[in-house]
């Protein structure tokens, strides 16, 4: 894959939502079964020019998540490579059924994609804010889950995605001006974690946008004279368990999500880690139970504790506990 920093910064302008619709566009022009079905949000996730050059490969089903999924597996099951998309907490939660049925129990290989996922609706508040996707989606079988970390990430999960021959769910976190991670290409491998820092202290695991807040936490930790790796886990379904065993010998593994601490990336690195003789502490940060007051994006993750600084200083006042 061929990439500039002009186009990086094009990528991280839009942010991750609409770069799927542009990443749509690129796709089609080289895979003539791909079918993009969405829910009235064609404009808002970036397909405009994607509808505009191919008309016949794009499907609005209305506001009806629902009978969004039975078209999108009534399409996979025709034989084509159907990513069907909406906002993520009215994809995974209105429609869940139908995920349960159409994408996992019939087998039918339709990549869902989730829109908005996290606090990135902001200021539209409780009723769009996706914080318990990964969980809903995670508890049933035969389907992938990727959080993608930057807009260079996006492309690489729906080139990868285009190749698996399953159902997914793409989940698709921060606002515009999404921070870049990845300046050069780099191999994505859907299950396959990416260290992104080595450090031999403790272990920082996270995923989506919220990996260049990790990132940052890692520094000022390091000021501290603790030394931090970083992973992006950016498969949470399956989990890279190789990645996990190569932490284990950290005095402390953290995981760090826009999602709830319930049923998201911290459970699963959790459930993994305690059936380990050699396991460390586990510390889960995330979005903790209840509804947060309406504000922005940077409002709402302080809100959740998972500002760079204040993910620095919950490890560091584990760590004086461990």
């Amino acid at each position: 894959m061929i990439i500039n920093l002009d186009e990086l910064r094009v990528w991280s302008m839009l942010g991750q939502s609409r770069v799927y619709g542009l990443a749509m566009d690129l796709i089609a022009k080289d895979n003539d079964k791909l079918m993009v079905v969405s829910a009235d949000l064609g404009r808002s996730s970036g397909l405009d020019r994607f509808m505009k050059n191919n008309p016949s490969k794009y499907v609005n089903v209305g506001i009806a998540e629902q009978n969004m999924l039975g078209v999108a597996a009534g399409l996979a099951d025709s034989g084509f490579i159907v990513f069907a998309s909406s906002i993520s907490k009215f994809a995974t939660l209105r429609a869940c059924e139908f995920i349960e049925h159409f994408m996992n129990y019939m087998n039918s290989p339709v990549k869902l994609v989730g829109l908005n996922a996290g606090f990135s609706h902001e200021y539209l508040g409780n009723t769009h804010h996706g914080l318990n996707d990964i969980a809903t989606i995670r508890a049933f079988p035969n389907n992938v889950i990727i959080s993608p970390a930057d807009g260079l990430e996006v492309m690489k999960a729906l080139n990868a995605l285009v190749q698996h021959n399953g159902s997914a769910y793409l989940r698709l976190t921060g606002t515009k001006n999404c921070p870049i991670i990845y300046k050069d290409d780099y191999e994505f491998e859907i299950g396959k974690a990416i260290s992104l820092k080595h450090g031999e202290d403790i272990a920082l695991i996270s995923c989506g946008s919220i990996v260049a807040n990790a990132l940052e936490a890692a520094k000022i930790l390091e000021y501290s004279g603790v030394t931090v790796s970083v992973t992006n886990m950016h498969t949470i379904k399956p989990l890279d368990t190789n990645a996990l065993d190569s932490l284990l010998k950290k005095n402390l593994i953290v995981t760090i999500e826009e999602h709830s601490i319930i049923g998201g990336l911290g459970g699963a690195v959790a459930e993994y880690v305690c059936g380990k003789s050699n396991a460390p502490a586990v510390l889960v940060l995330g979005i903790k139970q209840g509804y947060s007051y309406i504000g922005s994006y940077k409002y709402l993750l302080e809100q959740s504790g998972l500002l760079s600084e204040q993910i620095a200083n919950s490890v560091l006042q584990k760590l004086k506990k461990v």
